[in-house]
């Protein structure tokens, strides 16, 4: 909303916007980010094989991603990803857009964070897991041994679209699982950004919108 302080947990945060740091606002209606510093990624959603439903359909039952109309700030769209979460196993529903394609490390050492808006529709789960996937986490990389447990944050979101800054220093693993386990994100090798849902049994409505990197070198 107009006006309304940034968040990080309960804690308001300011970093400087960057002239080539947004990375999609979504006014452009189709599914590829902004085409600038390197940047030419895609978004998608995915979800597990055990029950879960996502809409847009996933990449890898055929789906292509669409922005949906309504974005933050009065903008025409944002991107929007809903469904159910099974109730058994490793369960999970989510969107996210790798930073490059074909998908690869993509170098954003020049700038010290990301922020973005998002909500939640009515009724949905309010728990949401921003990642952040780098070098050590992604299979492709050939680091980990352990791997998918990206650096990132959980969010507590709400109807109301809010905005959402987070320096990558503050970005942490889950606890107690992945290998390997460095003490902080390689922002020289970053793959993407994905929402992600996990909680057995909700139903997810998310809203993201203005997405960019944030404090610039």
């Amino acid at each position: 909303m107009p006006g309304q302080k940034p968040v990080l947990g309960n804690n308001a945060v300011s970093l400087d916007k960057c002239d080539e740091g947004l990375i999609d606002d979504g006014e452009d209606g189709n599914n590829q980010v902004l085409v600038r510093d390197g940047r030419n990624g895609y978004w998608y959603t995915y979800v597990d094989e055990l029950g879960s439903t996502v809409e847009p359909e996933a990449g890898s039952r055929g789906g292509t991603f669409n922005m949906s109309p309504g974005g933050a700030d009065g903008s025409k769209y944002a991107a929007n990803v809903r469904g159910k979460i099974g109730k058994g196993g490793v369960v999970f529903g989510a969107v996210g857009f790798n930073f490059v394609d074909p998908k690869g490390p993509y170098d954003a050492s020049q700038y010290n964070g990301i922020a973005f808006s998002a909500r939640r529709g009515p009724g949905a789960v309010n728990k949401v897991r921003l990642t952040v996937p780098d070098a050590n986490t992604v299979p492709e990389a050939g680091i980990c041994r352990e791997c998918f447990n990206d650096f990132g944050a959980d969010l507590n979101l709400t109807e109301s679209w809010q905005r959402f800054v987070f320096p990558f220093k503050k970005l942490k693993q889950e606890p107690d699982w992945g290998t390997p386990r460095p003490r902080a994100i390689n922002k020289a090798k970053l793959y993407g950004m994905q929402f992600q849902v996990n909680t057995p049994g909700a139903t997810f409505d998310i809203w993201i919108d203005n997405v960019e990197f944030v404090g610039c070198e």
